[in-house]
């Protein structure tokens, strides 16, 4: 799936853009990311329709790009999956919800769940050109935390949204959105090792629940990788000129970094599992070398150039990417 936003998302971007002081924008991308930093939650945080469009400018691209990826490797993991009914919960902008319409297009209705009003009223806006499910979007103005997370859905997805729920009621707000979903659930938190410990707690109670984990893990035993190391993945995004603007950035693109799981219903047919590689293979005189985690835990694999079916593919392998092996 290409990266970069929707023309529907980028154009009504563009249309809150109109007229809109970049410095300004760039002084609330500054404060909001501070605020967010220290913790606090989105209702807080996004006070505003100018603090909404700060967030998005600098943050949407990334998000999306990120739930893109991951919503790939669910359709490559259950390509029978097809749902019909979508839950974002802690939306924000929509930028989960664009990415699931773009992986799912018959999805025929879509639910938002945020705290910010601010928030909900911009994805509103952004969606008036977009597909009908998120047109006709239900919002639900509500905090996750509290553990309300309304109807049931097919997919239900919290993107960058347990960070802001303390600690000693994560697990409660998984167990909702477990109970929540009736196909396939994906959580998606930032690429730090908090992001990752946020995972992997979710990940134990997901198992404990009855789940089937589809994606990253090859299998439901504990995880193999042990501090300082943390699991997560990366995804590269073009920037576009305002973001660049806002962010102070010379780079035309940024890779960003992301934790992820994906949890179905036992009736959900899920690939075989498949060693999946955890960082960006090296290449060598003598081959590729790439690390994995498999059923049996974690390995660093060599493929050499001799090999040449298994080199061939090893060439092509990025971070992130299955490894069925020979």
């Amino acid at each position: 799936m290409n990266r970069d936003l929707p023309a529907a998302l980028r154009a009504a971007l563009a249309r809150e853009l109109e007229g809109v002081s970049r410095r300004d924008l760039a002084s609330r991308a500054t404060r909001t990311s501070e605020a967010y930093r220290a913790g606090r939650g989105s209702a807080e945080v996004i006070r505003s329709p100018e603090d909404a469009l700060a967030y998005a400018l600098v943050r949407l691209p990334a998000t999306y790009a990120a739930c893109a990826a991951v919503f790939d490797e669910a359709r490559r993991m259950a390509p029978g999956f097809a749902p019909r009914s979508l839950l974002d919960a802690g939306s924000g902008p929509g930028a989960a919800s664009w990415a699931a319409t773009e992986t799912w297009p018959q999805l025929a209705s879509a639910a938002w769940l945020d705290a910010s009003a601010p928030f909900l009223d911009l994805a509103a806006r952004l969606a008036r050109d977009g597909p009908t499910a998120l047109r006709d979007a239900e919002v639900l103005r509500t905090d996750l935390a509290a553990g309300r997370v309304g109807a049931p859905a097919d997919l239900v997805v919290a993107s960058y949204a347990l960070a802001e729920i303390k600690p000693a009621a994560q697990r409660d707000v998984v167990h909702a959105l477990w109970t929540a979903c009736q196909g396939v659930l994906a959580l998606v938190e930032p690429g730090t090792t908090a992001g990752f410990q946020r995972i992997l707690a979710a990940r134990d109670a997901l198992i404990a629940a009855g789940a089937e984990l589809l994606a990253p893990c090859p299998h439901a035993a504990a995880c193999p990788l042990a501090a300082p190391d943390w699991c997560h993945f990366s995804v590269r995004l073009p920037r576009s000129r305002d973001h660049l603007a806002t962010k102070g950035a010379e780079v035309p693109f940024e890779d960003e970094k992301f934790a992820y799981l994906i949890a179905a219903r036992p009736g959900i047919a899920g690939a075989a599992r498949s060693a999946r590689v955890l960082a960006a293979p090296r290449v060598s005189k003598g081959g590729t070398v790439f690390k994995l985690c498999g059923a049996e835990g974690l390995a660093a694999r060599t493929v050499v150039r001799r090999d040449k079916a298994a080199y061939a593919a090893a060439r092509r392998l990025r971070w992130g990417d299955a490894w069925p092996g020979r």
